[in-house]
């Protein structure tokens, strides 16, 4: 039969919720009894308690327990009414009581309390079958010598006892059974296996994803189950069986309630001929038992061997899989090693058939993912075998597939910490630092582990690779040492320009160590990158700096790697230094936060394209909203509305020539409703990286490195010709079919929107509901499509952001009545926000008939003179104007910055014969005007919208240029836009 490969990657739970349920049960709190002067040893001259606190901080385990003493067994019986303890250690000497009787005493007060005996010096012989008045009350008893590595292993046993049950039963913990019952033996070799126990266990788990895994995964080491006797020992066999990693015994045992000389050998040959996979190691301080040892076969170990230690390392690393994996041959022959579980894969597509077969048979593979805690993985390699498969190929892809499947999903939706001795090039989101990842970042990291959780979505969209870019982020604490060790702060409070700021961040010094990191990480990758801002503030839901700060794009190809270094270095000091430049600064003063209490990460994100050329770009790029405030025909506000364009996403956030449609009608277009309007709106220059040139030097202009490309120069390339149509001159038609020749390339995306070749509306809808739902607000995401190896077959979908959409949507209803449109000078049916405002009596506005495009540049530069003004006075204003404010198409609207509008109380859009363009919807610009609560309204021509250009033109101006006036009312303008309905009205 033939196995089918099962989603491996959708049954790991990416926040580790299996490990939080294990071990539940700890030993926090232990009354130790002894006389006064064993408390003394043990307190003063051994100082128990910090060293129990020390050894459990050197092996990063969580939780030590606290002592309490009694000196006495009475003193004891009445802590242990007034306090609840987890364990009972006595001393055999009391002054009161025997430690049995204490102990008995004990369990009747309080039913299996753990009671330990702990006896200084050689312990005499003992019966094996003593009568319940003697053995009752003592579970177990070890030896003191002074040092506290028994303590530790005490604890750690009775934790293993009372947590193996449902530890193995829930999560399939493996067990380690001990069988030994010498408490000389126990005493010294319990202490070796624990630490050798732990200390492998971190060694394996040092891949571990992040410091919560780590933590969280020394949980499910295996346990050490200690058994006194063959019969306990059967019996710990027979409940643990599917679980047991290895068994260790002595060779004479107490059996039938006599010493057997044969017990161990005969208990270890029993469980090899039952189960010949499990790993078993036979002690005895007799070095003749060997040869019994080769009989079973098992490993054999000397008690009394000086290099005791270094053997049972040994034993852990070879037989119980927590060292390397070693690749052998049937022979033995050592023909490779893996330490981590990527160079397994790696290694299971090298080795000779007869060397997996070999291993295969004895089940090596499960036993070592065992040991490394990938209980899911290990369960499913173990019961499969070559009977389940046409052929050796067939098992070996097989295994190939779930561990490359178990990789991945380990890794969706979790932040790792960045390796750079083990970096696992399928590792999906990292850091580096122990700071914030930021604004961005965070909403990146969340939609990575939302995307996790809604496994369904991706079932949904099975042909259509749905991914987060592979991203490392440089957290908040790389920006406070760089800004701390270069001096920069009070560049924050200062008035240089950004070119100046730009200059001293670029000729700064960067901390030794996260270069470092920098380079191991290039050393590896050499696709290109994106690195982008991601502060503390950026994309929070109430202060969203979007688009303040700058990204680079890189090529990231060049052949050396020092320079490919050097300019990523300069990247992200450039977006550092964006924390302090004049945009971002103007917005913090807006919203009342300190420029200098902003801290930044970095984000360094793969770039999503194809290359085509010289140049690299994605097929589509955009950007989509949950919410469309602009809704019309059969749109419903809740169905959204996306941004699309060919190439990079500078022209959808910039608010350049895109296509806008609504993902629950992406057939209603009206902007290509007839050949002209196509002609006239569509795309016809995009953005790509240009690939194997030199490395830009870097500056204030983030663009530097990007080509703007005409659409008929790339006209062959895949995706131009999968995304447009054909404009025939002669005939004044498109033709859906590839450009050639006679024709010129328009992008109209009719195989995308209207023919569904690739269901992007749909995967939109549902990311968007997603976004919102997890995020409990509108949401805003960044994304590109992509064609691999440019197939349109092969698309690719990359999530690069997801955002708060709005800071603010107020609730109080917003009642606009019949009085107040007869009365206003200005009503709209397309407005945002949701408002009652009666303070602004100021107005600045573009004359309606002075207006030229051509002139857009020298409007914005007006305006931001009047806005610094009025913002010296502190006097909001409402500013009105044709087309796309802060579109970078001079042509499409007037181009402000947010610096030259940052007092803006209100904005009016208005439509003009000289220029066609749809409302702002979609561009950095737009967001911070929603974030901030800026009431956005469009007025057009049509319906019921009207502006009353004659009165606002009739009052004198305080000021005007040839270009914009500003006017003051007497009386200030009461503003009211209805949320619900999108309505607004302004009067006086």
């Amino acid at each position: 039969m033939v196995i089918e490969i099962q989603h491996i990657e959708e049954a790991f739970d990416p926040s580790f919720k299996i490990f939080h349920e294990l071990m539940a049960k700890k030993i926090r709190e232990i009354l130790l009894v002894s006389s006064p002067y064993d408390a003394w040893i043990m307190e003063e001259d051994c100082r128990l308690s910090e060293r129990i606190i020390r050894e459990y901080r050197g092996l990063n385990l969580s939780h030590p327990p606290r002592l309490t003493w009694a000196s006495s067994a009475a003193e004891a019986l009445a802590v242990l009414e007034q306090k609840t303890f987890d364990m009972v250690i006595t001393m055999p000497r009391l002054v009161d009581m025997d430690a049995f009787k204490m102990g008995q005493a004990i369990n009747r007060k309080v039913p299996h309390m753990p009671v330990i005996l702990l006896s200084q010096g050689t312990f005499p012989a003992m019966e094996y079958c003593l009568t319940e008045n003697d053995s009752a009350g003592i579970d177990r008893t070890f030896v003191w010598s002074g040092n506290t590595d028994i303590l530790l292993a005490v604890i750690k046993s009775t934790e293993d006892m009372m947590n193996a049950g449902q530890d193995t039963t829930s999560a399939g913990i493996r067990v380690i059974i001990f069988v030994e019952d010498s408490p000389e033996y126990i005493s010294s070799l319990l202490p070796i296996f624990y630490r050798e126990l732990v200390r492998q266990t971190q060694a394996v788990i040092s891949e571990g994803l992040n410091e919560e895994h780590r933590l969280l995964a020394m949980r499910a080491r295996p346990k050490i189950l200690v058994a006194g006797t063959y019969e306990e020992a059967v019996e710990l066999y027979k409940a643990y069986e599917p679980f047991v990693l290895g068994v260790i015994s002595d060779v004479r045992l107490p059996r039938n309630c006599k010493l057997d000389g044969m017990a161990g050998v005969d208990l270890l040959s029993r469980i090899k001929k039952e189960r010949f996979d499990i790993p078993l190691l036979l002690t005895s301080s007799e070095p003749s038992n060997a040869e019994k040892a080769a009989g079973i076969p098992a490993r054999f170990v000397d008690k009394n061997s000086p290099s005791l230690l270094s053997e049972v390392r040994s034993f852990f690393l070879d037989q119980l899989g927590f060292g390397d994996f070693v690749f052998r041959s049937p022979h033995g022959e050592e023909i490779g090693r893996a330490s981590r579980l990527r160079y397994l894969e790696q290694g299971l597509k090298e080795i000779p058939d007869d060397s997996f077969l070999f291993h295969c048979g004895n089940n090596d593979f499960s036993r070592w993912l065992f040991a490394r805690s990938e209980i899911e993985l290990a369960s499913r390699v173990r019961p499969i075998s070559g009977e389940d498969f046409n052929d050796v190929d067939s098992h070996r892809q097989y295994l190939i597939s779930i561990i490359h499947a178990r990789r991945m999903g380990r890794q969706k939706g979790v932040v790792v910490n960045y390796d750079p001795d083990g970096f696992d090039l399928d590792t999906e989101f990292m850091k580096i630092g122990t700071g914030s990842i930021g604004g961005k970042a965070r909403g990146l990291a969340f939609i990575s582990s939302f995307l996790q959780k809604k496994r369904g979505l991706r079932k949904k969209f099975g042909n259509v690779d749905i991914f987060i870019p592979q991203t490392l982020v440089i957290t908040t604490d790389g920006f406070d040492a760089f800004i701390d060790q270069n001096g920069l702060k009070p560049l924050s409070k200062g008035t240089l320009s950004d070119e100046e700021i730009a200059g001293k961040f670029l000729s700064a010094t960067f901390p030794e160590e996260i270069l470092k990191e920098i380079e191991t990480y290039l050393d590896q990758i050499s696709y290109p990158l994106a690195v982008r801002s991601s502060s503390l503030l950026e994309d929070a839901q109430f202060r969203a700096y979007a688009g303040l700060y700058k990204t680079y794009m890189l090529a990231n190809d060049h052949e050396d790697t020092g320079c490919r270094v050097d300019q990523l270095i300069n990247a992200v000091k450039m977006v550092y230094a964006s924390t302090y430049f004049k945009d971002p600064r103007a917005f913090s003063k807006r919203v009342g936060h300190r420029t200098e209490e902003e801290k930044m990460a970095v984000i360094i994100q793969q770039v999503v394209g194809e290359k085509y050329g010289e140049y690299l770009y994605p097929a589509i790029s955009g950007v989509a909203q949950s919410h469309n405030y602009y809704p019309f025909a059969q749109m419903k506000p809740e169905e959204g509305i996306a941004n699309i364009a060919l190439g990079l996403g500078k022209m959808v956030m910039e608010g350049e020539k895109t296509l806008r449609f609504s993902p629950g009608h992406p057939q209603l277009l009206p902007q290509l409703s007839s050949v002209d309007d196509i002609l006239e709106n569509s795309q016809r220059y995009f953005y790509a990286l240009k690939m194997g040139g030199p490395c830009h030097i870097l500056g204030t202009d983030e663009s530097a490195t990007l080509s703007k490309r005409e659409l008929f120069d790339a006209s062959a390339d895949a995706c131009v010709r999968y995304l447009s149509g054909t404009y025939l001159p002669e005939e004044h038609r498109i033709r859906e079919t590839a450009p050639g020749p006679g024709g010129f390339p328009v992008l109209t995306f009719s195989k995308v929107l209207k023919y569904n070749m690739i269901p992007l509306a749909e995967i939109l809808t549902e990311v968007l509901a997603m976004g919102r739902e997890g995020m409990g607000c509108p949401v805003e995401m960044e994304f590109s499509v992509n064609f691999k190896d440019g197939d349109a077959s092969r698309p690719q979908l990359a999530i690069l952001q997801v955002r708060p959409m709005t800071a603010r949507e107020e609730l109080a209803k917003i009642d606009i009545l019949p009085w107040e449109v007869d009365k206003a000078f200005c009503r709209s049916e397309n407005a945002l926000g949701n408002a009652a405002r009666t303070e602004i009596a100021d107005i600045v506005y573009v004359k309606p008939d002075a207006f030229d495009p051509k002139d857009t540049r020298k409007i914005a530069l007006d305006i931001g003179k009047f806005n610094a003004r009025l913002l010296n006075e502190g006097c909001r204003y409402i500013l009105i104007g044709p087309g796309r404010w802060g579109s970078a198409d001079r042509w499409l609207g007037i181009p402000v910055s947010w610096s030259d509008i940052c007092g803006v109380g209100a904005i009016v859009e208005t439509d003009h014969a000289a220029l066609k363009a749809e409302p702002s919807q979609g561009s950095h610009f737009f967001h911070n005007i929603t974030t901030l609560g800026i009431n956005y309204i469009s007025v057009t021509r049509t319906g019921s919208d009207f502006l009353k250009w004659d009165w606002l033109t009739s009052v004198p101006p305080v000021s005007e240029t040839a270009h914009v006036a500003h006017i003051r009312l007497p009386d200030p303008v009461t503003l009211k836009v209805d949320g619900r309905n999108s309505r607004c009205v302004m009067y006086v």
